[in-house]
């Protein structure tokens, strides 16, 4: 492609065509929107450019992701694409990172350097961590997202707009633990279980991820008594530390989980009146499942991510995949499964397909199998171009601080209803007074068990997974007590100590800091007991409203105990991103405006 030199195009506002050529501009992501965004950057006029992704090319990335090629698969994505880029238009000046946004190397004063960000990218966690730098550093912020037909095109500015996590998204999808442990239906329970297994073969511990067979599986007591198999007779030890004791040895890890534990569920014969039982599995009789003998190209794409493996295959990947992961995990106190981390996806794909086969499940391709496990909804390069196309004529708005004619956006696919595809809100709308991130005083109550919940699973699942700190620094207010400590090992004391121990009670209130998103918040302690099966270990409110209305129905809720032994009812749920929610292109935020026929009197519709 012969090298072209770009101008400002001259139909652009002539105040941002002066300073087009002078604006540094962060993009983050650099997949379907990503790659379209950088290419009408570099041929607007846009001279300085900085673009960070962590993933890497992957073969199904090529049919919309126009800057990668055959030869790039497996490279960085945000390093091709700056190739890319130059090789059409040398005169930009783009910087690649290979990392990950959510790194303490890209801090407040990392922002700060840029006049505008572009956010392309495929999960919450991200989207939130660059919402609240930018908040901090008072960055405009343009937030995209696709998912398949549909899409959106969001600003986030401090004091102009609601910020990304002032409405409460839609709940994770659950399933109950018991289903993914012993009776799985559906492939996802398969991919599901499979997931688990692979954290509790080599990631963080995570006792809600076991997948041993669930003898507390209301269906398999008898009359409601024990059923056999909660007899004792079956010693439970640690999977983890029992798979480092056998030396990580497929063959052993294989017989345990597809053919003992199989066998184990098979005992609990309530679960089996009604369903058809599963069929345990030896490695010895797997390696004879070889399927189609036809004489194939096994580092064919198609072959390898296409087509589905036979059981045999499967036992082979399942093999390799352990080996390999083994030596990973020797120079790592624990592994984080990744989608594009070849071993990782390798086996979550061969222990699913064979999990499936002794249910008698439908196997999946490894594609089919990375699309459920990564939350991937099939992109439309299309709907990708006109999002793209949107997000860099909202950033020559921005650029002369234009804001009120940038409101959110909304493409949807054209129908019977409406001949209009895009819908834009009539206004911008106006942020959460109450939000726990951007609201003068960010303040939260946590509803937790004090005397169950431990500091480490306070830090981690209320701080980390569900209030999105990165590196939080946590003081008991009123005491000076250090609970959680950013630096590594100065409270790794308190860990294991439940929060009462450390006189964290019904009333208390915690002061949360998390230095690299600059970002503070003030906790309120309530102590709250699950009643029910289905309640949640803990529950988070912001708008006081919310907590009226939930004291009013139940007077219990705050503080709330019960004569009914909440441990007895421990049947917990696993938890899935919801696929529509975060697919790999991105998804809207306010997916009610999506609705072809909606009318919602606060969107006006644009015509083409």
């Amino acid at each position: 492609m012969a090298a072209v030199a770009h101008s400002v195009p001259y139909s652009i506002d002539a105040r941002a065509r002066d300073l087009i050529p002078k604006s540094k501009v962060l993009l983050v992501g650099a997949g379907g929107i990503g790659c379209e965004v950088l290419k009408n950057l570099a041929l607007s006029g846009f001279r300085d450019i900085e673009i960070i992704d962590l993933d890497t090319i992957d073969v199904s990335n090529l049919n919309r992701q126009f800057l990668f090629r055959k030869e790039h698969v497996g490279k960085p994505k945000a390093v091709v694409a700056r190739e890319s880029i130059l090789a059409h238009n040398p005169n930009v000046k783009i910087k690649a990172y290979h990392d990950s946004i959510l790194s303490s190397d890209y801090g407040l004063n990392f922002f700060k350097r840029f006049n505008l960000v572009l956010n392309a990218l495929d999960n919450r966690t991200a989207r939130n961590h660059v919402n609240r730098m930018c908040l901090a550093a008072d960055i405009p912020l343009i937030e995209s997202g696709t998912s398949g037909y549909s899409g959106q095109v969001e600003l986030i500015k401090k004091g102009a707009t609601q910020c990304y996590e002032c409405q409460p998204k839609p709940p994770q999808k659950t399933f109950p633990g018991c289903t993914i442990r012993n009776t799985p239906s559906e492939p996802v329970h398969c991919i599901v279980w499979s997931k688990h297994l692979f954290n509790q073969l080599f990631g963080e511990d995570d006792p809600d991820q076991d997948v041993s067979p669930d003898a507390e599986d209301p269906e398999a007591k008898i009359n409601g008594e024990n059923s056999v198999t909660e007899s004792g007779n079956i010693k439970r030890l640690s999977t983890k530390q029992w798979t480092q004791d056998i030396e990580y040895d497929p063959e052993k890890l294989f017989n345990k989980f597809f053919s003992e534990d199989i066998n184990y569920l098979l005992s609990m014969e309530n679960l089996w009146k009604t369903r058809t039982p599963p069929k345990p599995l030896s490695w010895k009789d797997a390696a004879a499942l070889v399927g189609d003998k036809t004489k194939k190209d096994e580092n064919s794409v198609r072959v390898r991510d296409m087509e589905v493996w036979s059981i045999a295959k499967c036992a082979q990947v399942f093999a390799d995949s352990v080996t390999t992961l083994k030596k990973e995990h020797a120079n790592k106190d624990f592994l984080v499964w990744d989608k594009d981390d070849q071993p990782a996806m390798d086996f979550v794909a061969a222990c699913a397909n064979i999990r499936a086969y002794i249910f008698s499940i439908a196997q999946k391709s490894k594609f089919e199998i990375k699309s459920i496990a990564g939350n991937i909804i099939p992109a439309i390069a299309t709907a990708n171009a006109m999002i793209a196309g949107l997000v860099v004529l909202y950033a020559f708005r921005l650029l002369v601080e234009d804001y009120e004619k940038c409101p959110s956006i909304y493409l949807r696919q054209k129908s019977v209803h409406s001949k209009f595809i895009l819908a834009a809100d009539k206004q911008l709308t106006k942020a959460n007074p109450v939000c726990y991130v951007c609201s003068p005083k960010p303040f939260v109550n946590v509803f937790v068990n004090v005397d169950k919940m431990t500091v480490k699973e306070f830090e981690s699942e209320v701080l980390k997974n569900h209030l999105n700190m990165v590196a939080p620094d946590v003081v008991l207010d009123g005491k000076g007590v250090m609970v959680i400590s950013s630096e590594e090992g100065e409270t790794e004391v308190n860990n294991d100590k439940a929060l009462s121990q450390l006189s964290i009670v019904d009333g208390s209130i915690l002061k949360c800091d998390d230095f690299l998103q600059n970002y503070e918040l003030t906790v309120a302690v309530n102590q709250y007991v699950p009643v029910e099966k289905d309640d949640p270990l803990f529950k988070v409110v912001a708008n006081p409203e919310e907590l009226k209305a939930k004291e009013t129905q139940n007077g219990k809720e705050n503080g709330a105990t019960s004569s009914k032994d909440a441990e007895s009812d421990e049947d917990d749920l696993m938890v899935v991103d919801e696929v529509a929610e975060d697919p790999q292109e991105g998804s809207s935020s306010k997916r009610r405006k999506l609705n072809n026929d909606s009318d919602d009197e606060d969107i006006v519709e644009v015509p083409l």
